[in-house]
Parts: C-alpha cells; structure tokens; sequence
C-alpha cells in the first residue's frame, strides 16, 4: 500500500512514522518546505522523535517527503492532519482542513480513501470536507471515493503513548467507508475502535477533551479556594488518589496549553448553538482555566510585595516556556500569555526552557519570535527579582533553583522535593 499523509506534525510524522515501520509506502505532504528537507535528510525537527527513526524510514525507501500534492494521485488513502485552531474571536478556524481538501480534490482517484485525524466539530467531515472534495474532483464521496474521520491521539512526551498502541477510533461516510479505513489502519494500528459514523468519531474526541478540560478547571478553582483556607490542594490530590475507586488525578496549572485542550471545547459550543443547544458546563469550565493567569499574577505581585518590590520594574524570569513538561511543544503555552501580562504590567520577563532554546514564530505570539532561553547558572538566575514556575521539566535542577533564586512562585508543585527557604517561596 502507498498512502500520503498531510500535514507533518505533532500528529503526521510520528504516524508517518509508524506505517513505515509496518512496510507501508509512505509520502508526507507539508507546504513548510523546511519541514519536507529534514525529513528528506533524515533530520527530526520534534524533540521527542529521533532523527534515526527518520532516517531509517527515508533510507529504507519507504518515507519521502514533498510540497507537491501532485502525489495524491498516486496513493490509496490520504491521512490528512492539520491544525484547527480557533480564530481571533474564538470561533473554530478550519480554513487549514478546506485548503487542504481543495489540494487533495485537484489530484483525487476513484477508489481512494480520505481520512481527517484533525479534531474538529461533528459534521465537518461529512459535510464541509466532503463538498470540497466532491467540488474540486467531480467525485461522490462514499460512492466514487471513500471518506471517514479518525481522531489523533497524540501525547507528545509521554513514553508509554507509543501509535501503535493507542486505541484508534474510526468512523465512516458509509459502511464500505469504514471497512476501507479497516483495512488501511490495522496495517499499523493493534486495536481499532469502529463507531457509526463520521460524527460519532468526531463527538469523541471533544468528549475527551472536553473531560479532560472540565476536571482541570474543577482542581484549577479548588486551588484557590483549599488556597485561601491555608490548605495545599497537592497535598489533598495526592491522598484523594489513593482511593482505588471513582476517582481520577488532575492537576491544577497556571492556564491550559496544548493543541487541544483550549481548543477543543469551543468547537463544540461553537457547534451546538446551531441547534439551539447551551454548553453552560463547558463554558464555565473554560472561563476559569482562562481566569489562572491573572490568579498567578496576583500571587507574584503578592510575592513582590512581601520583599517590598513592585511588578513594575522588577525582573522575572518565567521557568518553562513548552505548554507541558519534558517535551519542546509550545503551542497555546499559558507561558506566552503569562509574558505578556508580566510585561504590560511594567515587569522585565525572560524565559528558561532546556527544551525551547529559542522562540519560534508563532501564529497566536508572533512578537517573542527570536527571544532566547536566558542561561541556567547562579549569576544569571540570581540576578531575577522573582522566579515563576510554569512549566515543570525534569531537566531543572530544583534545588539550584532554590538556593540561587530570591523568590519563587511554583504553580506546578515543582518545589516539593526541595529544601527552599519559606520566606522567599510562594505557591499559586
């Protein structure tokens, strides 16, 4: 089998990756042509992928890489994985998914399949993606072409989330769509997870995100209330968890991160109001995963103050720029909003990330794009009037940062295995 897959990201290479491992042909369509050369030379540009896997994949002849869509006509099933982000008024932005359905139609064959990993709301797939491609090929979906939607499951630093081990959801246009998704992801994919229809596999990825979202925003809010009682909500997690029984972990932050998680939510209010429907839950659990950086905020301004210094003018440095630990993925990273806030409010930020030595340009953050990670030693990060713990990688030596900083703010409970001197640290 050839296939192609579009888009070579977080979700694409890794997916590219793991069909080629399975003798499966495969060419990774990207229109970033930096992307399509390291791939080409057998270089990774994701942290937690290494360049053999890649390299192995090119050599063995069954990766390459390309900008040319042109290629389309010549696989059987075309993976397509792209972003869905939200627009500047917070409304889903699918413009990637149709730009690329109007490339792939150009190209399409009768007898291809067309699958759409990237999460989007119920009926995009078999309503917006499917006219596009019809349009553009002349083709009838289910009929002349096959077309299903099957969410990623990505989990970027996370050793045990391994592709070929996720459970894969998969839906189809019609019931011979999904035999023909069958038979193209059990070649790489141990267990697939069949459902009844394009729409109840995009339903369930927003459920579990919005699962995910929900929860976070529960321990996000019990932070500051068990705060306010002088209780540590970490301390109460961890015994909660102990129970072996209907309850699940999850952990408060500074403000939510990632592709998904502030994403996804909104893609299903955003949909249901077009069928009358209200999302009070979900809106209220976005509401305060969106108020933590001005709870953070608050308590650094809290922490100057004990030391008699204003936000204005004082140094921060924010530690970990990367929207989650150990990996170098800094999409919608509360980090970014954290720095701007930090510097509208008068205060001088820099950042520290071992695994983001360099901002790259950002659609949502365009103005820190060059900004480079400032140095991990004793005279640099002594030289900050306050140290914000945002991200909590294990590359950090905590107890350096204890005993070189002045103050530190740790909204991740990072500080727990250290000995630091109560009066300069502050949890948030």
């Amino acid at each position: 089998m050839k296939i192609a897959i579009v888009g070579l990201g977080y979700v694409g290479l890794p997916l590219c990756l793991q069909f080629a491992r399975n003798n499966v042909e495969v060419v990774g369509l990207d229109i970033d042509g930096s992307k399509v050369s390291s791939i080409n030379s057998g270089k990774s540009y994701i942290e937690h992928i290494d360049s053999a896997s890649i390299r192995e994949a090119v050599q063995s002849g069954r990766l390459t890489a390309s900008v040319d869509f042109g290629h389309v006509k010549d696989v059987e099933a075309i993976i397509i994985c792209v972003p869905t982000p939200l627009n500047k008024n917070r409304e889903p932005d699918i413009s990637y998914i149709i730009k690329t359905g109007e490339a792939i139609a150009r190209h399409l064959q009768k007898g291809t399949l067309v699958v759409l990993e990237s999460t989007t709301y119920p009926g995009t797939t078999d309503t917006d993606l499917r006219e596009v491609l019809e349009a553009g090929s002349k083709l009838k979906a289910g009929t002349d072409f096959h077309l299903a939607f099957s969410p990623e499951r990505e989990d970027p630093g996370n050793p045990d989330s391994k592709v070929a081990k996720i459970p894969k959801v998969i839906g189809g246009f019609t019931p011979a769509c999904l035999e023909k998704t069958k038979e193209l992801y059990s070649k790489a994919i141990q267990t697939l997870v069949p459902v009844s229809s394009c729409r109840a596999a995009e339903a369930t990825k927003l459920l579990e995100n919005i699962f995910r979202s929900v929860n976070i925003a529960l321990v996000n809010e019990l932070k500051m209330v068990y705060g306010a009682m002088d209780i540590d909500v970490w301390e109460v997690i961890n015994a909660a968890k102990t129970k072996p029984f209907g309850f699940m972990a999850f952990y408060p932050g500074p403000g939510l991160g990632g592709h998904c998680i502030p994403i996804d939510p909104f893609y299903l209010t955003w949909k249901a109001r077009e069928y009358g429907q209200n999302t009070r839950f979900i809106e209220l659990a976005g509401e305060v995963n969106t108020s933590m950086p001005q709870f953070v905020i608050h308590r650094v301004v809290d922490a100057l103050n004990a030391s008699q210094k204003s936000l204005k003018g004082s140094r921060v440095l924010i530690l970990g720029l990367a929207y989650k630990a150990n990996v170098d993925d800094d999409r919608e990273s509360p980090s970014y909003t954290l720095l701007d806030m930090l510097k509208r409010q008068g205060a001088n930020v820099a950042y520290y990330d071992p695994h983001v030595p360099v901002i790259r340009p950002t659609r949502e953050h365009p103005h820190w794009a060059g900004t480079r990670s400032v140095a991990w030693n004793k005279e640099t990060i002594s030289g900050f009037d306050m140290v914000l713990i945002s991200t909590a990688h294990k590359a950090v030596n905590y107890q350096e940062l204890a005993d070189w900083s002045q103050g530190i703010v740790d909204t991740r409970n990072a500080m727990a295995g250290s000995k630091v001197d109560p009066s300069k640290f502050w949890k948030a």
